[in-house]
């Protein structure tokens, strides 16, 4: 099985919560904007027991996959405790009922691919957002989490993409369920991300910071470095290596749905 490695890999390298040295915090390098993006982070994180739950129901035949996500979910669980300590170590926290709120698990996707495509683009944009943003903050503690939680945001795109690359081969039929998830993720001039779409309104959210709060501060901090479209490139790389198709704009994702649909 494909999760036997995945676990061998996360049993050898995967690292510690205790190895993130919060004692050496430095508090002078502390800005309120990092605040900001972190307490944005621990909200993005809290949404992995839904996501578990949620693939434990639409994979409920699939061992290998559902192997996996219990391995995904622990490291995201780790993401966000690791998040929660660092807030903790400079005084601050978390509000407990906004992060409760998260535990309502996804509804199914349109398809099993289009679930596995939306996880894809998940991974890969929390990936580039923490690696932008550790090149960024200037408290080392912080910094070094950030790469840490980015390294294996990459990996779990990597996995995912897996999978999906599997469930398409066994259903081609599927084609055109991840392409709409792919133009719908990728075609505005914003990030989206699945906790956005599906976990936005909720009253326990009401001013408090949400993963949206952190996708605009890093917009507002790096708008003339073009990591939107950085981002959005990589993703449409992803998927076109995925499906063996030029993706590289939306205009041509448009045709390949057409396509795909006909």
């Amino acid at each position: 099985m494909h999760s036997l490695e995945v676990f061998r890999h996360y049993d050898r390298s995967h690292w510690k919560l205790s190895e993130i040295d919060l004692d050496g915090i430095d508090r002078s390098l502390v800005r309120p904007e990092y605040v900001t993006l972190v307490k944005s982070a621990v909200m993005g994180e809290s949404n992995v027991i839904a996501a578990v739950h949620g693939f434990m129901n639409e994979f409920i035949d699939d061992y290998d996959f559902s192997a996996f996500a219990v391995i995904w979910g622990y490291q995201e669980v780790q993401h966000h405790y690791a998040f929660t300590s660092w807030l903790q170590a400079v005084g601050e926290t978390v509000d407990s009922r906004a992060v409760a709120a998260m535990r309502a698990p996804y509804e199914p996707g349109s398809s099993r691919s289009a679930t596995l495509a939306t996880n894809i683009i998940s991974e890969l944009t929390v990936n580039h957002v923490y690696r932008s943003v550790a090149a960024w903050v200037r408290e080392p503690v912080l910094a070094d989490l950030l790469r840490r939680a980015s390294r294996d945001e990459a990996a779990h795109a990597r996995e995912f993409r897996y999978f999906a690359g599997e469930r398409l081969r066994a259903h081609p039929e599927e084609l055109a369920s991840v392409l709409e998830t792919l133009y719908f993720y990728t075609s505005d001039e914003k990030i989206k991300h699945p906790v956005s779409v599906f976990k936005s309104g909720l009253d326990a959210l009401d001013g408090h910071e949400t993963i949206d709060t952190g996708f605009q501060l890093f917009l507002d901090q790096m708008a003339e470095t073009g990591e939107l479209g950085e981002l959005q490139a990589k993703i449409r790389k992803a998927f076109g290596g995925l499906t063996g198709l030029d993706l590289s704009s939306n205009g041509k994702v448009r045709r390949a749905l057409a396509g795909a649909i006909s």
